[in-house]
C-alpha cells in the first residue's frame, strides 16, 4: 500500500503569533495549536512570548536539572516530571516551562492531566533555565 502525504503547511498558512501580542488563553491555544512543531511560544498573564533559539548555555544546565528531577521522580512514588509541556493556568496563561515536577492527583497533587494531554492547573514545581535576567 502506498501512502501519499497530505498537503504541506506553507509559511503563509501559519497564523501570526508575535511577542507582545495580547490575548486570552483560549485564543492563544487555538492559534498556537496551528503553528509548526518547531515554533515555541508561551502566554503569561495575557501576553505572548515567542522563544528565541536555544544555545548551549541553556542546554547544559537544562540537562543537569532534568537529570536531578528524573532521579527524584525515580525514588519518589506519586511524583511526575517532564520538560517543555504546556501548563494551562486560568484564562490568561499557558506557559511551557523547561521542566516541571508535580505530585500526581491520586497522591494529593493540585494539577490534573487535561483530556487533550496538557497539565491543567499549577504543578508543585516548575523550573525555567535563563541565562539573562
Amino acid at each position: 500500500m502506498t501512502t501519499v502525504p497530505g498537503p504541506t503547511r506553507q509559511a503563509t498558512d501559519a497564523p501570526d503569533l508575535n511577542s507582545g501580542d495580547r490575548m486570552t488563553r483560549a485564543q492563544f491555544h487555538r492559534l498556537y495549536s496551528q503553528m509548526p512543531d518547531h515554533f515555541k511560544a508561551e502566554l503569561v498573564e495575557g501576553i505572548v512570548y515567542v522563544a528565541s533559539p536555544l544555545k548551549i548555555r541553556h542546554g547544559k544546565p537544562h540537562i543537569a536539572l532534568a537529570a536531578l528531577f528524573g532521579t527524584y521522580e525515580a525514588h519518589t512514588p506519586g511524583v511526575e516530571t517532564a520538560d517543555n509541556v504546556a501548563v494551562l493556568l486560568g484564562d490568561e496563561s499557558e506557559p511551557q516551562p523547561d521542566l516541571y515536577m508535580r505530585i500526581l492527583p491520586e497522591f494529593g497533587g493540585q494539577s490534573r492531566t487535561s483530556a487533550d494531554d496538557y497539565i491543567d492547573g499549577p504543578p508543585e514545581l516548575i523550573a525555567e533555565i535563563a541565562y539573562a535576567t
